[in-house]
């Protein structure tokens, strides 16, 4: 805990087992209190060693997609009633050292949500992120900064930190099951008027290190910015769509 704040842990894995101890052992125990683990129906053997390590687990017998596996992280975090949950990738291409001043900034109510940002720093690369990612995510982030009429350094890390109030208000269940999951939960935490701080994070880029490919980040930049446009278009009053309809399916609380 921090300031009172019950803290948890969820990790949406696939395919994990690799390194999935080494992100563990990193995590700061003395301020978490619980740790979940969801199993996207992983070809290896992820659960085994998650179930070894005493992580709550929960297993998918088919794969939901990157935004499903989230949807079941959160929803089992307010169910241990967590009032922060840092989502953290357990293939430890983020540092879990960073978990304590993310959760920080939302247990002394600094911040309502947190992302760690691989582009404050500059360090993105040197931490082996391919060039045309690099290029790609300045790309977007710049357009939709636009768009939107926000301004942060980046909108695509995969390392957050939110309140419950967060999670219990956005409509996240209408979200994508796919990887512009990430991008369309951060757009409706800003939608709907929650702060949000970030840290700079180094970022790792090795063979076990999860990565989609050429194509798909393609389809996912398609997704961003159409999450912006509909971000824009429904702030201006003149359209209305589920991710950003305050009476869209939400988790329970």
């Amino acid at each position: 805990m921090i300031n009172g704040k019950k803290i948890c842990v969820v990790m949406p894995a696939y395919n994990a087992e690799k390194t999935l101890k080494k992100t563990y052992d990193e995590i700061p125990k003395d301020i978490v209190d619980d740790i979940i683990l969801t199993d996207d129906a992983s070809q290896d053997q992820t659960a085994k060693v998650s179930n070894e390590l005493d992580i709550k687990t929960f297993v998918h017998t088919q794969n939901k997609g990157y935004g499903g596996n989230q949807k079941t992280c959160y929803q089992a975090a307010l169910e241990c009633g967590a009032d922060i949950v840092i989502m953290l990738h357990p293939d430890y291409q983020y540092t879990p050292k960073l978990i304590t001043p993310m959760a920080s900034m939302i247990a002394e109510g600094i911040f309502d949500a947190v992302i760690g940002s691989r582009i404050l720093g500059n360090k993105a690369m040197m931490g082996g992120m391919p060039t045309y990612k690099y290029i790609f995510n300045r790309f977007l982030t710049l357009t939709e900064n636009f768009i939107i009429q926000q301004k942060l350094s980046e909108y695509h890390t995969g390392y957050r930190a939110f309140s419950r109030k967060v999670l219990e208000t956005i409509p996240l269940l209408e979200n994508s099951d796919d990887f512009v999951f990430d991008n369309q939960m951060l757009c409706q935490t800003l939608y709907f008027g929650f702060d949000v701080g970030e840290v700079s994070c180094p970022a790792l880029y090795f063979d076990d290190a999860s990565s989609i490919s050429f194509s798909r980040s393609v389809t996912y930049g398609l997704g961003v910015m159409q999450t912006a446009i509909k971000y824009a278009l429904a702030k201006r009053g003149g359209s209305h769509f589920d991710i950003f309809n305050p009476q869209g399916k939400r988790l329970k609380p």
